[in-house]
């Protein structure tokens, strides 16, 4: 359909996730000419696979401590997510007809659980408001002119905007659009850019052939993990991972994933400590494992006194050496502090989510690219990342929105 003003400025958001979306709905609501290109047959193709287990939209938490989930990139981020917090995520969510709540980690979910509803009441109100979407366009890059080059079923095809928006997603999970492909197109403008790294990931170890076929896929339930990272700062958590046939993942072990791929990328390997029995201090375990077995094996004592069986026993055969089962003493203080050393992480594709991409000190404070004026950066294009639980999606929404208000201001000083 025609444009019914054409005097109004046009706007082309590439990439449909969170982003992207949450950008044309800024932009429509200022009365701009709004169309979106995404790579695939329907958009919002990844935030829907993240609410397959339960849709965790943000998180409750304090703001310090929110903010500094961000880790390395808590500065830049800070301005962007106080513009739009998790409050204001939440009250965004209820104008779309959907309760939340708070689960009992703190994580906030909507009602149901799911990401569907939240996503069809989206739809309907941009496509309400004006959107016009095209989906099964890939975007090129830049013709000679300047014009917005796609690959579509039809062939090749060319489209103009006074300003665009980039919100093509990060490298993980290429099947659902979030391929890097970008990565290359913005080097040759003359773009900053990180490397894109595996971020919320597992590892591998070199498990041997009998425990990788027996423990493969176990669960390691209420443990901890102990990590020193490569400023000498130790950190500990708690939780529940798994173990995989190359090696760990899991929440526990994504909470770490950054400060051990910056460790593995520095030294080739990291070393995490694995604590088997959280709930009980060291000197009781000792002195469970000291009382006397008779003619009990030392299986069968382990489990009885500390509970310690299955994949827990198994990991302690699969680390230890033979002089580790010799004194009870040093068998305690290795189910407290197991040595596992990991060697690379998996694959990016593998991962939830992904660090790298256009470094901040590439875009201005409108999140507009400093080597190529009138383009805008937003979402997991730029280089941070951050856990789960929330913060992945709370800052993919806030940077659009802030970029959007970049294309606005950009285009009011052009006036």
């Amino acid at each position: 359909m025609p444009d019914s003003n054409p005097t109004r400025p046009r706007v082309a958001i590439i990439g449909g996730g969170p982003a992207g979306l949450i950008a044309a709905e800024t932009l429509l609501a200022h009365g701009l000419h709004v169309e979106l290109f995404d790579a695939m047959p329907s958009v919002g193709r990844k935030f829907l696979l993240a609410g397959v287990g339960g849709m965790n939209i943000t998180h409750s938490e304090p703001r310090a401590p929110f903010l500094a989930r961000y880790g390395q990139r808590e500065a830049e981020l800070t301005p962007i997510i106080n513009a739009f917090d998790a409050a204001a995520l939440r009250d965004w969510v209820h104008g779309l007809g959907i309760a939340t709540f708070v689960g009992s980690s703190g994580k906030v979910f909507p009602t149901g659980m799911k990401a569907a509803p939240l996503l069809r009441a989206w739809l309907t109100r941009l496509r309400d408001a004006g959107l016009r979407i095209h989906v099964r366009h890939r975007w090129l890059g830049w013709d000679a002119d300047g014009g917005l080059r796609f690959a579509t079923p039809d062939g090749e095809a060319v489209r103009h905007a006074d300003a665009v928006l980039l919100a093509l997603g990060g490298g993980s999970w290429a099947k659902l659009g979030s391929d890097g492909k970008w990565l290359p197109l913005l080097q040759d403008k003359g773009v900053a850019v990180a490397e894109l790294q595996p971020s919320n990931c597992g590892f591998d170890a070199q498990w041997s052939a009998h425990f990788q076929e027996k423990f493969a896929g176990s669960a390691l339930k209420n443990v901890a993990i102990t990590f020193r990272d490569t400023c000498g700062q130790a950190l500990t958590r708690r939780g529940e991972c798994v173990v995989s046939a190359h090696g760990i993942e899991g929440n526990l072990v994504y909470a770490f994933s950054a400060a051990i791929r910056d460790e593995i990328n520095t030294h080739g390997n990291a070393t995490i400590l694995l604590d088997l029995a959280p709930d009980r201090d060291p000197a009781r375990l000792r002195a469970e494992l000291e009382r006397g077995r008779g003619a009990a094996s030392l299986a069968n004592h382990l489990r009885k006194q500390c509970g310690i069986d299955g994949v827990r026993a198994g990991l302690l055969r699969e680390l230890l050496d033979k002089d580790g089962f010799t004194g009870m003493a040093r068998l305690a203080a290795a189910i407290k502090a197991l040595p596992l050393t990991l060697h690379a992480a998996r694959p990016l594709d593998e991962a939830i989510s992904s660090a790298g991409g256009v470094r901040f000190d590439a875009v201005d404070s409108r999140l507009m690219l400093r080597a190529l004026p009138g383009v805008f950066v937003a979402g997991e294009m730029l280089d941070w990342e951050a856990p789960t639980g929330g913060y992945l999606l709370t800052a993919c929404f806030a940077s659009g929105r802030a970029a959007a208000q970049g294309v606005l201001g950009w285009l009011a000083s052009l006036r």
